[in-house]
């Protein structure tokens, strides 16, 4: 194999990996902000419950 090949499969595998990794970082931000939003609608029903009672207590 001739180095201008040697080099060119390299490239060509450095830009692989770049995109594979890329394609991952993507998904792993996929999944964290679909967690954020279950999170986000966790504590909105937890926030309403809160306010339902301190409404009761604030009543007594």
């Amino acid at each position: 194999m001739e180095l201008p090949y040697a080099v060119l499969a390299v490239t060509i595998g450095m830009l692989a990996a770049i995109a594979y990794s890329l394609r991952v970082l993507i998904l792993m931000e996929k999944r964290i902000a679909r967690m954020e939003m279950h999170i986000e609608n966790l504590l909105e029903r937890v926030m309403k419950k809160e306010r339902k009672i301190e409404e009761k207590v604030s009543k007594k």
